[in-house]
């Protein structure tokens, strides 16, 4: 049985995973990536969403009628939940203690340091857009800076801190960092954002909830404007 809280490759498991069981290299699509971030935020576990997607394929090769695929893992969406909510009943039976994450690491501090200094120059040389008596590039220093000064200290001190910590500060510094970069950009590229955020997930709406919809439709519109102006993702799990 897989490993359940690999606190690094959540996303390259469950994409590897769904492609061996199509049988295909099929890439995932940003509304794919979108979903795992999703299931991520919502502390789903790594095996919940293996399960999810197994019994998902299992359930289709029963099926008479294959016309329509499994093209996407928005299909595998309630079997994931539904094998979250088993994993999360069974744990509270059992009584399972809770885990260290600095012993689950599966990189090394050197790893964590270079993805903190990629990150920061990137955020030093990017070229930002700006808006009357509004910049990013301020704040986009300031994380950069913060970024090396967080890989010194973890370069001092050999041995990770609690990696929930770490991400935490990521995510503030992800999140204010966004803030200031959709105040400056022009409404109309915000709005065509999310119409193709819109069409790209109008062929799963009957297989998600209304909120699930909202968060993918958010993460969606995120992560293009993040690659439209080349900006990193912070969080530990783009390692």
């Amino acid at each position: 049985m897989r490993a359940v809280e690999n606190y690094f490759n959540y996303f390259t498991e469950i994409e590897d995973h769904f492609r061996q069981r199509r049988g295909t290299t099929l890439l995932l699509s940003t509304v794919d990536w979108a979903l795992m971030d999703v299931w991520k935020e919502a502390g789903i576990p790594l095996e919940a969403v293996l399960r999810g997607i197994d019994v998902t394929f299992d359930r289709y090769a029963e099926r008479r009628s294959k016309m329509r695929k499994i093209n996407g893992l928005a299909f595998c969406t309630q079997e994931v939940l539904a094998a979250a909510e088993e994993m999360k009943e069974a744990a509270v039976g059992a009584g399972k203690p809770g885990r260290d994450s600095r012993a689950e690491s599966a990189f090394p501090v050197s790893e964590i340091v270079g993805f903190l200094r990629r990150n920061a120059e990137v955020l030093e040389t990017a070229q930002l857009p700006e808006a009357k008596h509004l910049s990013p590039r301020p704040i986009a220093r300031e994380t950069a800076k913060m970024l090396r000064e967080m890989a010194g200290l973890l370069e001092q001190a050999k041995t990770l801190p609690p990696l929930e910590e770490l991400e935490r500060r990521l995510t503030v510094a992800e999140e204010k960092l966004f803030a200031v970069l959709l105040a400056v950009i022009p409404d109309e590229e915000i709005v065509a954002e999310r119409a193709a955020a819109d069409h790209a997930l109008a062929p799963y709406c009957r297989k998600m909830s209304a909120a699930q919809i909202e968060q993918i439709h958010k993460q969606y519109v995120r992560k293009r404007l993040l690659d439209k102006f080349g900006l990193p993702r912070l969080s530990l799990f783009y390692l």
